[in-house]
């Protein structure tokens, strides 16, 4: 990891209860409808793997890492790796990504965190991307009954 460059990090604050949040974020079924149609398989148990697919741009693709940490109800940390990178699948290609969870007056904030980036223009990118996923799951949330 490069010390100089900093994570990526985007928080939002939902106006619902922790388990409803927890479930959204763990459950591939809700995890579709408000992350850019990515279909996500893992066990959630730690040293599992964990597989993001779907098609973004017109382009398929299928991302991998393996799940390093689950708290329920608190955080969940995975490894991630992107083929489309063109980088070699190597543990230094890895990026590191956190959810946290933390309660917020009468809701739930929830905080992306991706580590190991390669640059700062790659900081901003992952920012604005993981503020726009935030974004749709606080309005997947917030308009009731995600799981329909």
């Amino acid at each position: 990891m490069n010390a100089q460059i900093p994570d990526a990090e985007a928080t939002v604050t939902v106006a619902a209860e922790r388990g409803d949040v927890w479930r959204a974020l763990t459950d591939p079924a809700i995890i579709r409808k408000y992350f850019l149609g990515t279909n996500v398989e893992t066990t959630w148990k730690v040293g599992d793997p964990i597989t993001y697919s779907g098609e973004y741009n017109g382009n398929s693709y299928e991302d991998k890492g393996a799940v390093l940490e689950f708290e329920p109800m608190e955080r969940v940390k995975t490894t991630h790796f992107s083929p489309s990178t063109g980088l070699p699948d190597a543990p230094e290609n890895y990026h590191t990504v956190e959810y946290r969870l933390a309660d917020a007056g009468q809701g739930t904030s929830v905080t992306i965190v991706q580590g190991n980036n390669r640059s700062t223009e790659e900081v901003h990118q992952s920012t604005a991307t993981w503020g726009m996923v935030l974004q749709n799951l606080k309005e997947l949330l917030e308009a009731g009954k995600p799981g329909q």
